[in-house]
C-alpha cells in the first residue's frame, strides 16, 4: 500500500482545451477548489487544476506541460522554473505561508517533547513524509527533524512518499503511526492527532509562491488575481493558510 502510494499524484480529469489550467501544489486542495468554484460563477469560464508535489508539477512544467498558473509549496521549485524563462516577467507573487506540524494516526494521543516522547508513541510504525530532497513538506520535515538531532535515528522508520496530501491519507488510515504535514492540511483531516508543532525556526520559512507560465491565457490573471485579493485571502485563511507577515 505505501509503494502504490509513492506513485499516487493527485491529477484531475482529462483537461478540455478550453479549461484555464492550473498546476497546484497538493496541500492547497481544499482552498483552491473553493476558489476555482467561486470563479467559475463569477467569470464564467471552466478551471482545471492538477494538484501534487512542487517538484513534479515543476519538472512537468519544465518539460512543456501547457499550464497557466503554477503555484507551489516552496520557493526553490519556482525558482527551477522562474531560472528556465517559463514564468511571465513581474507576475510572481507570495500568497501565503503555513506551519509544520507531527501528527499522530487516529486513536493515538500524547505530546511530543523529545525523542523519547516520539519513539514511545511511534513504538514499531514507521513515520510518513514528503519525499525529503524533493517534495516541499518533505524538505521542511527534514529540516526540522535534522535541527532537532532526530534525523539520523528516525531515517529508517521513514515512509517517503510523493505529496503532503499522501502523508496525510497514511496517518488517516493508521498505515502509518505518525506523519509531518502542514497545519492547514489539518482541517482536511480532522481526526488526526497534533503531537508537536515545530518552530518556525527549524526549517525554512513555508511560503507558497504563484505566477503566470509563459504562454498563459490571458484570463489567467483574473484567477491570479483573485488569490492575490481580499477574498482570495480570506479563503485562503479559512482552510488554514498564514496572511502574509502574520506570525
Amino acid at each position: 500500500m505505501l509503494c502504490a502510494l509513492c506513485c499516487l499524484c493527485l491529477m484531475v480529469q482529462p483537461v478540455r482545451a478550453s479549461d484555464l489550467l492550473i498546476f497546484a501544489a497538493a496541500s492547497l486542495k481544499n482552498a483552491l477548489d473553493e476558489l476555482a468554484s467561486l470563479y467559475e460563477h463569477k467569470e464564467g469560464g471552466e478551471v482545471a487544476i492538477s494538484y501534487g508535489g512542487s517538484s513534479l508539477l515543476a519538472r512537468q512544467i519544465l518539460a512543456g506541460a501547457p499550464a497557466d498558473i503554477y503555484v507551489s509549496a516552496n520557493p526553490q521549485w519556482m525558482d527551477e522554473v522562474d531560472q528556465a524563462g517559463m514564468l511571465l516577467a513581474n507576475t510572481r507573487h507570495d500568497l501565503v505561508a503555513n506551519n509544520l506540524v507531527l501528527v499522530a494516526a487516529p486513536g493515538l494521543d500524547g505530546a511530543v517533547e523529545d525523542l523519547d516522547d516520539l519513539l514511545g508513541i511511534l513504538g514499531d510504525g514507521r513515520m510518513a513524509v514528503g519525499l525529503l530532497n524533493a517534495v516541499p513538506a518533505g524538505i521542511y520535515a527534514k529540516q526540522a527533524l535534522e535541527h532537532l538531532g532526530w534525523l539520523a535515528l528516525l531515517r529508517p522508520r521513514l515512509a517517503q512518499v510523493d505529496n503532503v496530501r499522501n502523508v496525510l491519507a497514511l496517518v488517516g488510515r493508521g498505515e502509518a503511526k505518525m506523519g509531518v504535514v502542514y497545519e492547514s492540511d489539518l482541517l482536511a483531516s480532522p481526526d488526526v492527532r497534533v503531537l508537536k508543532r515545530f518552530s518556525s525556526n527549524s526549517h525554512d520559512p513555508i511560503i507558497y509562491p504563484a505566477a503566470l507560465v509563459a504562454g498563459a491565457r490571458p484570463e489567467a490573471r483574473l484567477f491570479l488575481d483573485l488569490l492575490k485579493s481580499q477574498t482570495g485571502q480570506e479563503i485562503l485563511a479559512r482552510h488554514g493558510f498564514v496572511p502574509m507577515g502574520q506570525p
